[in-house]
Formats: C-alpha cells, structure tokens, sequence
C-alpha cells in the first residue's frame, strides 16, 4: 500500500519575477498614534523605530518606507496623509507587504478597512496585523479580518462616546477646552487652565482697537499683512474671517460659550453649529480676560451698527462724509476709469432722488484728504485745550452712578410685575371668575411688564453708547497726545481716530467735526473744484 507524507509549505519571503529572477520581498510598516499627547508621542516613536530597525534586519526584505500619520483619529481614511501615500505607492507596485501592529492602528471603520485591503489584493499586495497575527493572503484572512475590524469599529465607537460624555460633563461643569494651537492670546498655564500669552494678546488688543478706531475688517486685514504680523496658525496671510472670529469671540472677555458646534456622526467626525440641539452652557469670569467687558461688548454693538448701515466699503471715508443738505452719506464713484487721469469723486448718495436736488458739490477723494491735513494742523495749534476739555468729558461719561441705579430700579420692578402677573394666571388656573375681567387684567398688567422691559432695553443701551462714547474719547485722547507735529499728507489713522465727521457744505466748505465736539471748517481751491 503506498504510503502518504506531508512535506510542510515553506513560503519564501523572496519573490520571483515572471523572467524567473529573484528579487527581495519590499516591506514597509504603517504606524499611527490618535493624540498628540506626550504619552502618545512617545509611543509613535517606538512604532517608526521598531518597525525600521525589524524590516532593515531582516536580510530578505527590501525596506520600502515608514508610513505614519500622527495625531489622527482612525475612524476614517480622509484626513491620514500617510496612509493615503501609502496606499498610492502601493497600487504603483513600490510595496510588496505592508506591516501594522493592529487592525485598529490600520482603521477602526470595518468598510475603509476591507475596501483598502481588497484594493491591495487585487494588485498583490499583502497586509499583516501583528496583534491579530493575521495575513491578508491567507484564505481565512478576509472572514476574520471583518470579524475583528467589526470588533474594533464597535470599540471605537464606545471610546468615541465615552470621550464625548466626558467632555460635556466638562462642560456642564464650567470646564473649558481650547485648541492653543490656533487660539490666539492664550495658552496653555502649569495648572492646566488657560493664561494669557502676552505676546500674542498685544495682536488681539490691536485688532479691537483697530476696529474701534472704524476701520473695516479687510483694513484689518491688510494692515495686519502690511505690518508682517503673524496669523493664529503662524502664517502670513490673515483672512477677513480670522479677524471677525477674533472681534466675536467672548473667550476674550474672560467668559465661555460651551458646546457651539457637536459632531454629528462619530464615524466621519462631521461637525456642524447647535442650534438648540444640545444644551449650551455659558461661563462668566472662566479665565483671564485678554479684552475688558466693556470693550468687547462696545464691539459687538459697532458690528451690530456696521450691518444696519454699511452694504459695501469704499475705504476709510466711507460713512464719514455726510451731505450738509440733506443728512444722507456720500458715496464714491471712479472717473476715466480707463484713462491715465483716473479719479475718484465723492458727491451724496440722494442728490438726485426726490424732487429737490442737493446744491453740496461734487468733491474729488484728493481734496477731502488735503482739508483734513490742514484741518488737523490748524486743530493741533490748540492741542492742550483739546486735551483738557477731553478729559473733563470722559470724566463725565464715567459717571454712571445714576444710570446704573434706574436700571437697578427698573429691573426691581419688573420682576415684581411679573410674580404679580404670574400670580394671577395661578389664581385663574383654580379659582372660578369672569373670564372677561381676568383677561382685561392679564392684558394691562402684561403690557406693564412689555412697559418695563422697553424701559430697560433703552437704559442700557444708554449706558451702552455712554461706554461707547469713552472709548472713543480715550482712543482720541491717547492718539491726539501721540501727535506733536504738523502733518504733510493724510494720515488714515489720524483720520479714524480723530474725526467723527465731515459735513459737507455748499460753497465748496468742509466742516471735520472731530470727535471731543471741535470743528473746523476747510474751503477747496476753487481751481480744484469738481465741476
């Protein structure tokens, strides 16, 4: 009888060439870590060393590379650059065998992770997962491959929803998380809360006054670029976008709005703003304030303004030169725009609507600016009494003590309105009436409480334009005591600062009225007039 014996399969790690030559087997490695934590860093180390160091030894194997993607969340292939170039030079052939140390490490979402895998099977390629001890070739490789990849999404789909109750439990807390990274102004302090860096800090208190002293988002913008100073992210470009985040965001007044945006899907990690979704949790006095209270919030009230007033720019005069005829705004407009002695011309927005045509003139851009630089030098003459009258007006303006006792009053009685008027819906609910005569009640005592709370809303915006008023003031003040000389040509920064308004006249005049109340009145050369 003949007899049957089994020699075992001894797989090369060498690879023959369809000429029939051999080559080495070209290995390389992929490694990932999720965080950018100190105790994660040191484990992405460990992973590109070991797996350099295990190929390179390996006398049959060619090393092709280490591929890693650092401080990436392996829910899914998008945003992991080194796999993504891994996977190219795969299908382009430069890799025979890819090693990982786990199914997790490779992608905790079981589709990314089978589609990938069959993709290198199709051209050859081979996969092994060290913890599973799993080859890709092999016959059952796929069967457990789905099995465990499955394991490993479900895992991370816990992990994922422990961190996101960790975090808004946090939150509810008073907790607050930043992304120092690209947070401008702060960073990271030894007690794990957020401090002040105070180099960065200067740039944000540059932008609100900036914006304060009227210029718009794009002169930011540019001014920023102009001066070299570098974006949240270290670069040099700033975006219009940047800067509107940075006036927005109240972390800047020391306070915290919590949960604005949440994930959607923990899979694809795709994030959109709560809009009454989840609970939001808002924490006053959470850190060191960059901006004062005031200030910001006196910012907000300017952008609210900006909206209502201005659809477009047209640079640092715009919606400061106002018609003496009829109170509207001038507007710009470009003659010759095509020709060599190109021109911008400014004249009043409702000159011709109506039945009454404005008689104010046409102004070219040139002119305006060389009135106000012999305004400001013959203003400047008087400088000390300028400064003195200033600061007996901000004085004045930081008086709120009055303001701040009728708001106090009001609120009082306000809120004793309304337990009254609950009361009385109380009452209604279990006790029998006339219906009529509790309505006529309800009505009047409703529209006291609507009273009251109009009451309030116009003593605090009061209060609000009183702080709005000193601001402007002291940044007027603190520029004028800068400036000790004549000018020669105009200064848009002097301009923002200094002048409230231009009105202008019939007559060919221009009246800067400045911002501590000052006016002084510029006739235009009659042989520069616009005709």
């Amino acid at each position: 009888m003949a007899t049957v014996r089994k020699i075992e399969a001894k797989p090369s790690l060498l690879l023959s060439e369809k000429d029939g030559t051999v080559r080495k087997r070209r290995v390389a490695a992929y490694a990932r870590v999720s965080t950018e934590q100190e105790e994660q860093q040191s484990s992405y180390e460990t992973q590109v060393n070991f797996y350099t160091n295990y190929i390179q030894s390996n006398p049959e194997w060619e090393f092709a590379g280490i591929y890693a993607d650092e401080g990436i969340s392996g829910t899914n292939t998008k945003h992991r650059e080194g796999f993504k170039r891994m996977v190219d030079d795969a299908l382009a052939g430069k890799i025979d065998l890819i090693l990982t140390k786990s199914i997790s490490r490779f992608a905790r979402n079981t589709v990314d992770s089978l589609v990938t895998i069959r993709k290198l099977k199709e051209k050859g390629v081979e996969v092994y997962f060290e913890k599973e001890n799993i080859y890709s070739m092999d016959s059952k490789g796929e069967l457990m491959l789905t099995i465990m990849s499955s394991i490993a999404q479900e895992e991370s789909r816990s992990i994922s929803e422990n961190v996101t109750w960790g975090r808004r439990k946090g939150m509810a807390d008073g907790k607050v998380y930043m992304s120092y990274k690209f947070f401008l102004g702060y960073e990271k302090g030894p007690d794990g809360k957020p401090q002040i860096n105070e180099e960065q800090a200067k740039i944000v208190r540059l932008i609100y006054s900036l914006f304060l002293k009227g210029m718009g988002y794009q002169e930011i913008t540019n001014y920023l670029d102009k001066e070299q100073i570098p974006t949240p992210k270290n670069g040099k470009r700033w975006h219009t976008q940047t800067v509107i985040s940075i006036l927005t965001n109240e972390k800047y007044k020391g306070d915290a709005l919590l949960q604005k945006t949440f994930a959607v899907d923990w899979l694809n990690k795709k994030r959109k703003a709560n809009n009454g979704e989840l609970p939001q949790y808002y924490i006053e006095g959470s850190h060191p304030a960059i901006i004062s209270p005031e200030v910001f919030d006196l910012v907000q009230n300017e952008i609210a303004n900006r909206k209502f007033k201005r659809k477009h720019s047209t640079g640092v005069l715009s919606k400061r030169l106002v018609c003496g005829d009829c109170g509207a705004y001038y507007g710009r407009k470009v003659w010759h725009s095509n020709k060599p002695h190109r021109d911008f011309i400014w004249y009043c927005n409702s000159r011709y609507e109506g039945e009454n045509k404005c008689l104010t003139p046409f102004v070219r851009e040139k002119q305006i600016k060389a009135a106000f630089v012999e305004a400001f030098n013959k203003y400047i003459k008087h400088k000390d009494e300028y400064i003195s009258k200033t600061g007996e007006r901000i004085a004045e303006l930081m008086n709120t003590e009055q303001i701040d006792k009728d708001i106090a009053e009001k609120e009082a009685e306000c809120q004793a309105a309304y337990v009254e008027l609950r009361a009385l819906v109380d009452e209604n609910a279990i006790k029998m009436q006339d219906q009529a005569e509790y309505t006529a009640k309800f009505s009047s005592m409703e529209a006291k409480c609507r009273a009251l709370e109009a009451e309030i809303k116009e003593l605090n915006e009061k209060a609000l334009s009183m702080a709005a008023q000193r601001e402007n003031i002291a940044l007027f003040l603190e520029k004028l005591q800068e400036s000790d000389s004549l000018i020669s040509e105009f200064d848009d920064e002097l301009w923002l600062t200094l002048v409230d308004r231009a009105i202008m006249k019939q007559g060919k005049k221009i009246t800067f009225v400045f911002k501590d109340g000052s006016k002084v009145t510029i006739k235009i050369p009659p042989k520069e007039d616009c005709k």
